[in-house]
């Protein structure tokens, strides 16, 4: 078989995987957060942590219980990092430095995971399993609770009222995230992925001497990495370890997890807004650039012209053999679409235009699907844009699911759309500007500034994966990567929010005949449009110096 249509074969496994789970995970979902009931262990969680599950919040209220969710597990994580070295399990790990561990702590929280460190040569069990693997779960339920806030300012009228935030953030973690935790974790153990508490050993003998492995609950930490789009590894190689990511099997499974639920979230939404049919034009677009994307990265890996690839079937270098270029496309497409970060290959090694496509994918708001959460409340806030730059053509007070979008809507969502550029332009030209931050560039010219602009890229989007070949764990990039990682999270959320509390409070119009109609093909064309010319006018200058550059030139 050839790798190229070895490589369709697995695109259209896991197309017909995801369309499976769509349905039966969406449905789910929308009863999990439409829900009355509180079931025991529930109540158990809020009577430690002090919450009425039932009393129902406006828009500010539920902006504090994030931040401040939030701002306790940076805390709580920093200082068990920096008390690592006293503590049991941490296999003679020393504490970690405190600027490392601000990164860390900033990144696992705001479900980035940007790494600059090696996992399993800087972090024990006990920081592993309690720490990072713990904010994997409610990272990716506070990004599903924004999300169904917003679903809500839709949903809801002349009402203030968005629900409950520690009702959505215990509900998406104890009814969503961890039964599927559970099966994924049995599913990669059968691959071949390690689950235990072994300390550091030796395995085998190397030239040069013998190498030391240290066990973990890899198994349990990898399905959550990937089903909540957090994305750090166990181990520095991250999901081409084969202790994470054992076989071709396990790769297309760790893919299908990171994509489930943020597709499946289309169908919640529709659900809520009682119009599967809106639900639908989302995922519609979603899926176009998805596919679209990941047909564009084949081919730039498998056409890429010369003797040497010629013979390896296409760009092989830095992608593992037991994968192939087709599965490290597909996978690299998913993880930088979604703010996932996981990696299976070596991104820095693609072609100079694969490289481009990785970070377009991020530069698109991570959108399509995007993270657990964070893609629909960004594809939602693409829509209002869109469906005022209709409203514009036709000269008519713009409209989406019976709310009126305003000048306080327009400019919530503009600010919305801005922030997370300006963070990533503004932090890259500091970068690029200072003498010291390029000392830390291990390659000159194009690919070097490309390597800059992913990670800002990567920490600003919430994205976490790296480039490589970028010395981050400096002070410099240790400290403005962890701020725009929480700046880029957090910030973005506020004005999610408010524009959800002014939906919320407005009162329905009715559709009338000249209703731009959300839940047809041409306003699902509309809205890809938007997306690629707003992202195109932001970001086309520095990947005109960066990744393009290099791709035309080579």
């Amino acid at each position: 078989m050839s790798p190229v249509l070895a490589g369709v074969l697995q695109l259209l496994a896991l197309t017909a995987a995801l369309a499976l789970a769509y349905r039966p995970l969406g449905d789910h979902m929308a009863r999990v957060y439409c829900s009355e009931r509180h079931y025991g262990p529930e109540k158990w969680i809020y009577k430690v942590i002090g919450a009425n599950p039932s009393a129902e919040m406006r828009w500010p209220a539920y902006l504090r219980g994030v931040l401040a969710f939030s701002a306790v597990s940076v805390l709580f994580l920093y200082a068990l990092q920096r008390a690592q070295g006293i503590l049991p399990g941490s296999l003679g790990f020393s504490a970690i430095d405190p600027d490392q561990a601000f990164n860390t702590a900033a990144s696992f929280v705001a479900n980035t995971n940007w790494q600059s460190y090696a996992g399993e040569q800087a972090m024990g069990h006990v920081v592993q399993t309690g720490g990072l693997a713990v904010q994997n779960f409610v990272s990716a339920a506070v990004g599903m609770a924004v999300a169904v806030a917003l679903v809500r300012g839709f949903a809801r009228s002349r009402t203030g009222e968005l629900g409950n935030f520690w009702a959505d953030l215990v509900r998406g973690t104890v009814r969503i995230l961890l039964p599927i935790s559970v099966i994924g974790a049995i599913v990669l153990v059968a691959c071949g992925a390690i689950q235990n508490f072994a300390g550091i050993h030796e395995v085998g003998q190397f030239l040069g001497g013998s190498r030391q492995w240290n066990g973990g609950a890899v198994a349990s930490q990898e399905v959550i990495k990937e089903l909540g789009t957090n994305g750090g590894g166990y181990f520095n190689a991250n999901s081409a370890h084969p202790f994470e990511n054992p076989t071709p099997f396990s790769n297309l499974f760790e893919v299908f997890l990171i994509l489930v639920i943020p597709f499946a979230l289309t169908r919640t939404f529709g659900r809520m807004v009682g119009s599967l049919r809106q639900g639908y034009a989302i995922l519609a677009t979603m899926a176009t650039i998805w596919l679209g994307f990941t047909a564009l990265m084949m081919w730039t890996e498998f056409a890429h012209h010369g003797p040497a690839f010629d013979v390896a079937g296409g760009a092989m270098e830095g992608k593992e053999t037991r994968f192939g270029v087709g599965a490290s496309a597909i996978f690299s497409v998913a993880t930088t679409l979604t703010s996932t970060g996981a990696v299976n290959s070596f991104h820095s090694s693609y072609t100079g235009l694969g490289g481009g496509i990785q970070l377009l994918g991020m530069q698109l708001g991570e959108i399509a699907p995007g993270g657990v959460g964070s893609g629909l409340y960004g594809m939602l806030i693409m829509a209002i844009i869109a469906v005022f730059i209709a409203g514009l053509m036709v000269g008519r007070t713009p409209e989406y699911l019976g709310k009126k979008i305003g000048t306080r809507e327009i400019k919530l969502a503009a600010c919305y759309i801005l922030i997370t550029p300006a963070l990533v332009l503004c932090f890259t030209a500091a970068a690029m500007a200072l003498p010291t931050p390029a000392h830390s560039m291990a390659n000159p010219g194009a690919h070097g500034f490309s390597e800059i602009l992913y990670a800002y890229t990567s920490g600003a989007n919430n994205n976490g994966s790296a480039f490589a070949g970028l010395n981050a764990d400096t002070q410099w990039f240790n400290s403005t990567i962890g701020l725009a990682m929480l700046l880029g999270r957090f910030l973005p959320m506020v004005f999610v929010l408010a524009l959800a509390g002014s939906l919320a409070e407005q009162q329905p119009v009715p559709a009338t005949t000249g209703t731009l109609r959300t839940d047809k093909p041409l306003y699902a064309g509309l809205l890809v449009g938007t997306i690629v010319v707003i992202t195109g006018l932001t970001y086309f200058p520095a990947l005109a110096l960066g990744p393009l550059a290099e791709g035309l030139a080579s």
